[in-house]
């Protein structure tokens, strides 16, 4: 899933300080689970507006709206009929929500209340790990389901380098040597024999090098 934080509050207040009719937008999906922007986040955060907005004493319409999607024509209808009551929307997307918003909604600002971060997994109750970076040439098949390019820090295709010390990486002792994992893996799964295979030049252009990436399946296509 798609790993967000909370912005700072301060943050926040800032970009919209100056507006009267504010939206707060989240979304039922990747935000909700790791706890930075579904309905919950929404009323935590409505509510710490409001209160500052009172302190200073300003009067300010604050709204509370939660989608099942914000990165979805279909969803994002739903405020058709009340986005033009507001001055201005905070999204608690992912990046991907917020940009889809605004690209919907052009003439309405549309900043963002959390920093996204990565494509990560649930490893422990309040604890999300980065597992993928969307690389668009997934080699998982040859390096034990471990992905070098998001969990290596130097994104190593044939490692491990020498700075890797005892099963760590050398940038902090708390983090896993990835290609050490890499090489655990294929002993338990008996094949280790394959770690000696050199692993090809990878095509960055189907990473983020290659430019904004689309995906076009003309089978779903209407």
């Amino acid at each position: 899933m798609i790993v967000a934080d909370k912005k700072p509050i301060e943050e926040i207040i800032d970009t919209v300080k100056d507006f009267r009719n504010i939206l707060i937008l989240g979304c039922n999906e990747c935000v909700t689970v790791c706890e930075a922007g579904g309905k919950k986040e929404v009323g935590l955060l409505a509510s710490a507006l409001r209160m500052y907005f009172l302190q200073q004493g300003h009067e300010v319409n604050i709204g509370e709206r939660t989608l099942e999607r914000q990165c979805d024509h279909e969803y994002l209808e739903e405020i058709r009929d009340s986005i033009d009551h507001y001055d201005a929307v905070v999204s608690i997307a992912c990046g991907v929500g917020v940009q889809f918003t605004a690209e919907k909604y052009h003439s309405k600002p549309v900043y963002p209340g959390v920093n996204t971060l990565f494509m990560g997994a649930n490893e422990a109750r309040g604890v999300w790990t980065e597992r993928c970076q969307g690389c668009g040439q997934c080699i998982l098949a040859v390096t034990g389901s471990i992905c070098p390019v998001s969990r290596c820090a130097k994104r190593i295709l044939n490692g491990p380098c020498g700075g890797s010390t005892e099963g760590k990486c050398e940038i902090n002792k708390d983090v896993d040597c990835a290609w050490q994992l890499i090489i655990d893996r294929l002993k338990a799964l008996g094949r280790l024999e394959e770690y000696e295979a050199i692993c090809p030049l990878k095509d960055w252009s189907s990473d983020r090098a290659g430019g904004p990436r689309k995906v076009v399946r003309e089978d779903l296509k209407l």
